[in-house]
């Protein structure tokens, strides 16, 4: 309650003035924007990459990833219907456990949003290799396609195009993601059925050294490692744009599911004709290092070995336009996450100024930025694709802990879509979470960590400068657990059979066992002190109900 008041106080009466976000999206605007971050460059190089690391196993490794996405994304489902604000994602935390919590998932949050339009840069420009005047643009070094000065330049551009679409309005944004999603959603459709008549080998399922060749681990590491979850990332984008939804109650739970069973179906079907289509001499060996790991555009030139060039026309076309149009949304939600940081005063609040078209365009502009600086560490889409995995798995991690908390909490609240089995589905979901975590093995979650370092400079930098009039309540004592469980995490992965000690701590299956125990642990004791319910219905009405009320 005295968040509620200090918010209410610190707001100017100008702000109320200012144009704001504009509900103009309706059930396919949405539910295309997070099928359109869904079918991205992850379908281009996913089928690839997970061969690589568990051979044809990897078609198992998709089930998994597409069931534990799905749980996630049925927590989220629920969420996004009782509170459609904008830049969901990342203000759940923030209710439940106040503004320690809330500024530290919102953090990971915007991270994902901010670098995933930069890998997708990286996606259009080495499937552009195949065009003669594009192979400046990249270098081969230590195996990897990286920038050179000039691809800098190219991606550059690239990022400035996808944001001045973001410019238009909201409404003819969601109807040109739309019509760009028919065509990513098609595609891949297309190349599923092409292959499977062309060329089906049964024999290649058990070709070279054999289906399951890395036993469990290598199944489990795929999941994480070799671009699944990356691929299924971006169900939550309804979230963010929940505050733009003409209806959000009723089509945010629609979008956010129909989503992620659309995309986990169609990823499923091309792993399962991408290996069945691969000629033999491409399979000598073993997977990991067989002749088609070295493709850059894996579809493309299957179909190209099978004299299928009007396929082979069309994924050089699609590798344009399911990367860009990834990149458009991500861009759209990266905006979005940090208008609702800003409402809850935890980034400045120029960040909630928008155009006389309601969007909001310092969020854009930041996001243009950073997302350029990304080229100079990461130049290529491989050394990128960990990070933002990792800080995906952790942002999917706060939902769960909300939910369980909305519901001890606010037993009453409206919820257009009430999960079924919340009580034991969404500690699994937390438990999912941080297993996705774990697999993602410490040489990414280092990484991780020094960003969330320079995310709480950023944020405290904020504070103690006094960016924002909102100054939120820290209520450290809600989320006493955090600190605790972000250690925790690292060193359990660091001890872990995904660390890089020869000799783990926990071997495999153990450290998963651990990984669950703790997630309990953990997901309890955030319950048991999160605040009351009083305090979460102030903040809710203060930000939540005005939205709700801004029709545009």
């Amino acid at each position: 309650m005295v968040l509620g008041m200090a918010t209410s106080a610190a707001v100017p009466s100008a702000r109320q003035s200012r144009p704001g976000l504009k509900r103009d999206i309706g059930f396919i605007g949405l539910i295309w924007a997070s099928e359109g971050s869904i079918i991205g460059s992850g379908w281009l190089f996913g089928a690839q990459g997970a061969l690589s690391t568990a051979g044809p196993a990897a078609i198992i490794s998709w089930v998994i990833g597409g069931t534990a996405i799905l749980i996630l994304a049925l927590v989220h489902a629920e969420l996004g219907g009782m509170y459609p604000v904008s830049g969901g994602t990342a203000r759940f935390p923030h209710y439940a456990f106040g503004g320690a919590a809330g500024a530290s998932f919102g953090w990971f949050s915007w991270l994902q949003a901010a670098t995933v339009a930069p890998i997708e840069v990286l996606a259009m420009i080495t499937y552009g290799q195949h065009y003669s005047f594009a192979n400046g643009w990249l270098k081969t070094v230590n195996g990897q396609h990286v920038l050179t000065a000039s691809g800098i330049v190219v991606a550059v551009l690239l990022m400035a195009a996808i944001t001045a679409i973001n410019f238009l309005s909201i409404r003819l944004l969601a109807r040109t993601n739309s019509a760009a999603t028919w065509w990513k959603v098609g595609i891949p459709l297309l190349t599923i059925f092409a292959l499977a008549v062309v060329q089906f080998h049964g024999s290649n399922f058990t070709a070279a050294d054999g289906f399951n060749p890395y036993g469990a681990k290598g199944i489990l590491s795929a999941v994480s490692t070799s671009g699944i979850i990356f691929a299924l990332l971006g169900f939550e984008q309804a979230d963010q744009l929940a505050g733009e939804s003409s209806n959000p109650r009723r089509d945010i739970p629609r979008a956010v599911i129909g989503s992620i069973v659309i995309g986990a179906v169609i990823y499923i079907l091309l792993q399962v004709v991408f290996i069945a289509a691969l000629p033999k001499d491409q399979i000598q060996g073993t997977w990991a290092h067989a002749a088609y790991t070295t493709m850059t555009g894996p579809f493309a030139q299957v179909a190209t070995l099978l004299s299928m060039g009007w396929l082979a026309t069309i994924l050089y076309i699609d590798a344009v336009v399911s990367p860009g149009g990834t990149g458009l949304i991500y861009i759209t939600g990266s905006s979005r996450v940090s208008y609702g940081l800003s409402r809850n005063g935890y980034v400045p609040s120029v960040f909630e100024r928008t155009n006389r078209r309601g969007v909001p365009w310092v969020g854009l502009i930041t996001a243009f930025i950073i997302g350029c600086i990304c080229f100079l560490p990461f130049p290529s889409w491989r050394s990128l694709v960990g990070l933002i995995t990792s800080a995906s798995v952790l942002m999917y991690a706060g939902a769960p802990l909300s939910l369980g908390v909305f519901r001890r909490r606010l037993p009453t609240a409206r919820r257009p879509y009430r999960l079924p089995g919340a009580t034991w589905l969404s500690p699994l979901a937390f438990v999912v979470a941080n297993l996705l975590i774990l697999w993602s093995g410490w040489m990414t979650d280092w990484k991780l960590g020094v960003a969330i370092l320079l995310g709480y400079v950023i944020l405290i930098g904020n504070r103690i400068f006094k960016l924002n009039p909102i100054v939120p309540q820290l209520d450290l004592r809600a989320a006493q657990w955090l600190p605790v469980y972000l250690v925790g995490m690292g060193l359990i992965v660091y001890l872990s059979d995904f660390g890089p000690l020869k000799h783990p701590w926990f071997p495999l299956w153990w450290d998963m066992l651990v990984t669950a125990v703790f997630s309990l642990v953990i997901y309890f004791w955030a319950l048991a002190v999160a605040l009351p319910a009083e305090q979460i219905q102030a903040m809710v009405d203060q930000v939540v109900v005005p939205e709700e009320a801004n029709l545009g």
